[in-house]
């Protein structure tokens, strides 16, 4: 596909760094350092322009583009961006929109102005915030199927009860049925077969029916019960959209801050949170708003240095905490992350980034078996994709033991159309209906039955 990214900004960049592994790019900015800077970098032609200029869209020639991206710091030229080019011919358009007072109007903008889609990425990184909070032992958590299957990611921390333990003792000791998809070890991934023997510092991802997921991780004595107290540093709008969504989910919020104004907003917007001015880097003032009794903490300040230091703190002071920082540095990110020195991390940069990236996957998707959803995972090493199954004679009732699939293909899970949950084993089939997880190492697959292999 042809696809033009207006911005060069962090998204823009990071958004042109995964799409030009399968498409032509096309990125406009009005900076001339960022678009030199670019080309340099990627194979990319550069425009340099307002992207909400005619002209400026007419010598990138978004006419005969497929899809438009707008990501600057700026929502309006964004939407502006994605109207001109809806008026030259792009079918699909997708616009950074950060304002929350535009949120009421993204059902007119869709339509009227011929929005595909719109992403706020404060609100995209809260929500999934939220997610990890609501399974606590997880580092990250997906959903697939309405909810119905998730896939968590997880860290065997030191002493633990996996380690050196081989995969089929996993499955045949544990009360659950959950299937171990990927292994992270040492910058290494690996789509485990039985055989495979786990190893302390590993990251696995594992799926299951959340149902079962609690119970492996009860088997694993690391189960904690989802965060009903939550301590929040920063007030921010991902702060605000983050705090609005817990207390939907009956949590109880505290929100700290050092600025006053940011406060006073703060508790006018939400009047069920505690809003506390206050230094969150001040260990003895956590201590008195009692994080020693809070079910998690997460650090939201615009300074990566300061949450990683926070999160830090709050581990050292309470065990049973759940631990959150928003970086936003990919070398701090992945620092943290290799180290195991923070339960988990966010950044809004990546969350966007995988949803459009996600979207894009999906409109190259076949109509007889297209991608549903769509979670990158191990740093974007392995793609966890959920397709729909039509009649497919290759793929329909024949058992999974029988199937050629291509190496470095696993499938994950079966949804059945009537909601049953399926954790595959050599016996089980593809009916035509369900809804298949496929977890694989080529970033490239399009439709399901790109899993067999060819000949």
């Amino acid at each position: 596909m042809r696809i033009i990214v207006v911005g060069a900004g962090k998204v823009g960049t990071s958004l042109t760094a995964q799409l030009i592994r399968e498409h032509r790019v096309t990125v406009i900015d009005q900076e001339p350092k960022l678009i030199e800077n670019i080309i340099n970098v990627y194979d990319v032609m550069g425009v340099c322009g307002n992207g909400a200029s005619y002209e400026v869209q007419k010598e990138a020639e978004v006419g005969k583009a497929d899809l438009l991206i707008a990501t600057t710091s700026s929502d309006e030229i964004n939407i502006l961006a994605c109207l001109v080019a809806k008026k030259l011919g792009v079918a699909h358009t997708i616009a950074r929109i950060r304002n929350p007072e535009y949120e009421t109007q993204l059902r007119f903008m869709r339509g009227e102005l011929g929005l595909t889609m719109s992403i706020n990425p404060e609100k995209a990184a809260a929500h999934e915030i939220a997610r990890v909070l609501r399974f606590p032992a997880a580092m990250k958590l997906e959903s697939f199927s309405k909810g119905r299957l998730e896939l968590v990611e997880y860290r065997l921390p030191e002493g633990s009860a996996l380690n050196g333990v081989r995969l089929l003792d996993i499955y045949r000791n544990a009360r659950a049925r959950v299937l171990i998809c990927a292994v992270s070890r040492k910058g290494q991934t690996t789509i485990p077969s039985g055989d495979f023997e786990l190893k302390t510092g590993d990251k696995i991802y594992v799926t299951a029916a959340p149902d079962h997921l609690s119970a492996f991780f009860q088997y694993l004595g690391v189960f904690r019960k989802k965060a009903s107290t939550v301590m929040i540093v920063g007030a921010s709008k991902m702060c605000y959209y983050l705090a609005d969504e817990l207390m939907h989910m009956g949590m109880s919020v505290k929100i700290v801050d050092q600025n006053e104004a940011r406060c006073a907003q703060m508790s006018e917007q939400l009047p069920r949170a505690l809003v506390i001015m206050g230094d969150g880097t001040d260990s003895e003032l956590l201590a008195e708003e009692g994080i020693d009794h809070t079910d998690a903490f997460v650090a939201l300040t615009g300074l990566d240095e300061a949450n990683i230091l926070m999160a830090m703190c709050a581990s050292r002071q309470t065990e049973q905490c759940k631990v959150v920082a928003k970086i936003n540095r990919r070398s701090l990110m992945d620092l943290v992350s290799s180290e195991g020195i923070i339960d988990s991390v966010v950044s809004a940069r990546d969350v966007t980034t995988e949803l459009i990236v996600q979207y894009v996957r999906a409109m190259e998707g076949a109509a007889g078996s297209q991608i549903k959803t769509l979670h990158r995972l191990v740093e974007g090493a392995v793609e966890a994709l959920e397709f729909h199954v039509d009649r497919d004679p290759d793929l329909v009732n024949v058992p999974l033991r029988e199937l050629k699939l291509r190496s470095g293909v696993l499938i994950a899970g079966i949804v059945r159309r009537d909601g049953e949950i399926v954790i595959p084993g050599g016996n089980d089939t593809i009916r035509a209906g369900d809804d298949v997880i496929v977890v694989t190492q080529d970033t490239a697959l399009q439709e399901l039955r790109d899993i067999l292999r060819q000949g």
